[in-house]
Parts: C-alpha cells; sequence; structure tokens
C-alpha cells in the first residue's frame, strides 16, 4: 500500500515540524516523517535557549533582528512551550569592557531591550553570582521546551487533516526523470509514500538524506555537551560577556540548571567522540559565574549536534572549539531549491532552535510556490495548540514520543 500526500517533510525536529504545520496551516495535505520519536536529534539535545539576539549583536546584524523577532513570535503563540526568564549578560573582572560597549550599543541599534545594571545590583537578581562580576546587561532572554514545543506544531498537522508517523527512518528515494517518485520510510511506518514535493529537513543529517537523491548537500556538524544540575530558583539565563567560549551560558529550569556548552566539528553526527572531560570544563567555566554550581550534582548530561551548512561556515572561517568571534556570528539558515537536480526537492539547513518558525516559512513558502498554493504563512499569528495549557502540551509530548533530555525534568513535572 502506499501512502499518498502532497507534500513529505523528512524529519521531526523543530523545524520539520513547523514546515508541516506552516503547510497544513495553508491547506495542503502534507505528511511529516521522523526516523524516532520527535524532537529526538538536534531540537532535543540543544541548550533550550530562546535568543533574544544579543548573544550575535555585536557581529551579526541580521541573525540579531531575526532573533528578537522570532523571540516576540514565539512569547505570542508557544505559551508554556517558552519560559520568560530573562537574561543576564556577565562582565567578569577578566573580561574586555569594550566588548560589553559594543554589545550593548548593537542590541540598542538593533532594538533589543537592553538594560546596564551593577554588580549589586545583579546580585539582588542572582545572589550566588561570582565575586568577579562587574556590572551585567538585562536582555530578554528565554528558555524553550523543545519537546513540548516540536509536538505542540505536530499536534497542529494532524488536527489540520496531515499525517505525523514516527520510527520511519528514511530507507530510500526513487527518482526517475529528475523527481522524486517514491520514498521508501522502514522501521514501525514501513511504509512507501507518493509526494509531490519532499522536504529534507534533517540539520546535521541533510546531506546523508540528500544523497540518497543523487543531491550534494555539503554539512559541518560540530558537537556541544550540555550538563544539567540540581540548581533550583536561578531566574534569568545567564551569558559570560566575552568572545564566545565553551562554558558560557547558564540556563534555568525551575530546580535545575543547564551548563553549556562546547564546539568541536564531527564527521558522523551519529558517531562522535564524546569526552567526559568536557563535562568537567562546564562546571568549570560555568562556575566563574555561579560558583555554586561546581557543588551541585549532575542529574544528566547529553551531547548534541549542530546542524551547521560547510559552505557557510568555509565562509566566516568558523573553527571548531576554542573562543572567537566566528564562533559567536549567528549561523544563517539557508532554504535550499535543487529543483536543477532535483525538481520536486528542498532542502532546510542550518539556523537555530529559535529561527525555527522563519526557516519553516521561508521553506513553506518555496514549496507553496512550487505547488501554485497561494495563502499566506499564518504561523506568526496563530497560537500553537495546547500552548496555554502545559498539561495538553506534556500529552503532546507522550502521543508523539518526543520527550527529550533538554527539558525532560519541566516536562516530568508538569
Amino acid at each position: 500500500m502506499t501512502h499518498r500526500t502532497d507534500v513529505l517533510v523528512v524529519g521531526g525536529g523543530a523545524t520539520g515540524a513547523g514546515v508541516a504545520r506552516d503547510l497544513a496551516l495553508r491547506g495542503v495535505d502534507v505528511t511529516l516523517a521522523e526516523r524516532g520519536g520527535l524532537s529526538s536529534g538536534t531540537t532535543g539535545r540543544s541548550h533550550g535557549l530562546l535568543h533574544s539576539g544579543a548573544r550575535y549583536a555585536e557581529a551579526d546584524e541580521v541573525g540579531a533582528r531575526e532573533c528578537i523577532a522570532e523571540n516576540r513570535i514565539l512569547r505570542d503563540i508557544a505559551g508554556h512551550c517558552v519560559g520568560d526568564t530573562g537574561g543576564l549578560f556577565l562582565q567578569l573582572a577578566a573580561d574586555d569592557p569594550d566588548y560589553f560597549d559594543a554589545k550593548l550599543a548593537a542590541c540598542r541599534e538593533y532594538g533589543i531591550d537592553a538594560e546596564v545594571i551593577s554588580d549589586e545590583e545583579a546580585r539582588e537578581r542572582v545572589p550566588d553570582l561570582a565575586p568577579e562580576v562587574e556590572r551585567a546587561m538585562i536582555v530578554p532572554d528565554a528558555v524553550v521546551y523543545p519537546s513540548r514545543l516540536v509536538a505542540a506544531n505536530a499536534a497542529d498537522v494532524e488536527q489540520r487533516g496531515g499525517t505525523v508517523l514516527r520510527d520511519a527512518p528514511l530507507e530510500s528515494f526513487t527518482v526517475e526523470d529528475g523527481r522524486i517518485v517514491g520514498t521508501r520510510l522502514g522501521g514501525s511506518a514501513n511504509v512507501d509514500v507518493a509526494a509531490t514535493y519532499v522536504v529534507n529537513s534533517t540539520g546535521a543529517w541533510a546531506g546523508q538524506v540528500a544523497e540518497k537523491a543523487g543531491v550534494d548537500v555539503e554539512m559541518r556538524p560540530t558537537s556541544g555537551v550540555m550538563v544539567s544540575v540540581d540548581y533550583a530558583d536561578l531566574g534569568p539565563v545567564l551569558n559570560r560577556c566575552r568572545e564566545p567560549d565553551d562554558g558560557d551560558i547558564v540556563i534555568p529550569h525551575d530546580d535545575q540548571v543547564v551548563l553549556g556548552t562546547t564546539s568541536n566539528v564531527v564527521d558522523d553526527p551519529d558517531d562522535y567522540p564524546q569526552d567526559e572531560g568536557e563535562i568537567q570544563k562546564m562546571f568549570d567555566e560555568c562556575g566563574d559565574m555561579l560558583p555554586a554550581v561546581r557543588d551541585c550534582e549532575t542529574l544528566r548530561a547529553w551531547w548534541g549536534v549542530r546542524p551547521l551548512y560547510a559552505p557557510d561556515e568555509d565562509s566566516r572561517r568558523s573553527q571548531s572549539g576554542g573562543r572567537g568571534a566566528n564562533r559567536g556570528i549567528s549561523r544563517g539558515f539557508f532554504v535550499l531549491d535543487h529543483a536543477e537536480e532535483v525538481e520536486n526537492f528542498a532542502s532546510v539547513v542550518g539556523g537555530k532552535l529559535t529561527s525555527y518558525r522563519l526557516m519553516a516559512e521561508q521553506t513553506a513558502d518555496l514549496v507553496a510556490d512550487r505547488l501554485d498554493v497561494d495563502e499566506p504563512c499564518r504561523t506568526a499569528e496563530e497560537p500553537l495548540p495546547g500552548a496555554d495549557d502545559p498539561t495538553t502540551l506534556n500529552e503532546f509530548v507522550s502521543a508523539y514520543d518526543a520527550r527529550s533530555p533538554t527539558d525532560e525534568d519541566v516536562v516530568a513535572d508538569d
């Protein structure tokens, strides 16, 4: 039996689920397929920061503006998929004050609310801050709970008549006369799919998926470790105000915080080194901002893989590990139209969790154009289903097997 659909979206992370939802809202019959549970790839193994854009402001105007715009949209549409924590950028004694000033000026220029406070005011907000903190900048960072976000997008797809397939690993494409005419999905899905159009939204795995259609998409994934520790009621996200480096961010949950992260180029997003020494580095580096975490119990640690697009990385001369402005530049996203090779196939690569909705919108715009669908994007205005009820969101997470290490404590507690 063959499953027929207008659009097959391969990859059930935030962007893939977002593409499927966007198309479903435009009246397109869409099928979303993920090889495991939803959000089981990059999305659910992130640190879960909803960027304000401040991290990139001094180096990348476009990325900073995109982040603050999407930050505001997600606060409106995503409800309990987001934790409105706020954020602080902390200047320690060892940090360059000129870098702080440049970031502040850029934030103000690009419409990112930023307010400077003294070290004393910062400690009123976070009493355990290190004595080396000299001043801080308040920014509208937040926390995103990716398992809820992805599951809510998927729920909307099915509520609008689409199909969501879990445990549906891509086995092959059949390409004839420059078109994908069939897709074989294995696992428990075990189905052949005939789609008018196919979207590759598999993140770090996009090159492997594109290769099955005879298309070259060169990815350069990097791995990073996150460590969750037992520390209650932090309040704001903490960012070290220096050129981006290992261990420069602390993400608050209710009774835990997430320490992150590292950056190392990997050859295979499914098989790469996971050096336990990176975990200790998170305690050492994040402890420079919040010394109390050095004595906290490790509750879980996980590595994620960033879906970086190699031509973009080459143009930025980005680096693996270490510190530096290149690592901090906001990675752009790219919607790749493969029409010259396979006319009904596109890939979306790069980007970050904060910009998933925008990535999905631009991808869906391309697909709608190819299918002659004259309906606008509505995802910036239409609230996600269940957004106002954490219990409903958690039920979606269970239904789509979307539980992930990033936010498993939050989902389990509600």
